[in-house]
């Protein structure tokens, strides 16, 4: 099989809130000095499945990423996992950007590659969590698209994908080519070796401009336009209710809830 899989290099998500700081004037979050990015959590159980299938039908597993050059070594994981190949877009203003016109640049990305059968990607990303990349993808590709798979494998050039729904899980068949975005569900993803981490960082990453890609460079400028970027606020107040009883305790904090829904 040719497999396709999107990774995003993202903050760590562990890291603590007290680390995340925002510039309200270009609407972004700012990079804390010294600590690098990391794979997409859900981007790095797409390549899990990517290499599964690969396991099983042989076949080979070409990893793409838009940004800049943090993201390679997000791609070098990708390939101390087990990836074939790699491939960079370097992007201008890619941090204005909305889902859609990241969508097409992967789109014409896997355009540019060539022959696929299938596509991967995380549900969503650790950090905007819109999950529609996938979804995007299989729009402009014009190929099916199934999202939250927690299970993947591939017969006689057909997918069968089981997926999570709101009322547990749904099985699909779908033709090949096809995007598939894969969920928490699906299980943990390996850790690359020893072996696999030397020979990745001996590996040529590809790096494309947004005009190498061709197609309709225009859906690029996006769809959505963010407006305000704030952090959230952690302070918290209380009041301790003070009464005689339970029965005047219970009435005052009747009163206090009632005046927070005026």
């Amino acid at each position: 099989m040719e497999i396709i899989v999107c990774v995003k290099p993202v903050l760590d998500p562990d890291l603590p809130q007290a680390k995340f700081n925002i510039d309200p004037k270009k609407n972004i979050v700012m990079p804390p000095e010294g600590v690098p990015p990391v794979m997409n959590p859900y981007d790095a159980l797409a390549v899990e499945a990517a290499l599964r299938l690969k396991e099983k039908h042989g076949g080979k597993i070409t990893a793409i990423t838009l940004g800049d050059a943090s993201g390679e070594d997000i791609l070098r994981k990708a390939l101390a996992m087990g990836a074939d190949e790699a491939v960079r877009i370097n992007a201008d203003a890619l941090d204005q950007s909305d889902g859609f016109a990241k969508a097409c640049l992967l789109s014409q990305a896997a355009r540019k590659i060539g022959a696929y059968d299938l596509i991967l990607c995380g549900r969503q990303a650790a950090d905007w969590d819109l999950g529609v990349t996938g979804s995007m993808m299989a729009e402009y590709l014009g190929v099916p698209a199934l999202t939250r798979a927690k299970k993947i494998d591939a017969a006689d050039g057909k997918l069968n994908v089981e997926r999570i729904s709101a009322s547990g899980t749904e099985t699909y068949e779908v033709d090949l080519p096809a995007v598939v975005s894969v969920s928490s569900e699906f299980g943990q993803a390996r850790i690359p070796s020893g072996w696999g981490i030397i020979s990745a960082a001996k590996k040529p990453i590809s790096q494309w401009v947004k005009d190498d890609l061709g197609g309709d460079v225009d859906k690029v400028s996006g769809r959505n336009v963010l407006l305000a970027l704030s952090a959230s606020s952690n302070e918290r107040t209380c009041e301790i209710v003070k009464c005689e009883n339970t029965a005047e305790a219970a009435a005052r904090l009747a009163e206090i809830i009632a005046d927070m829904g005026k």
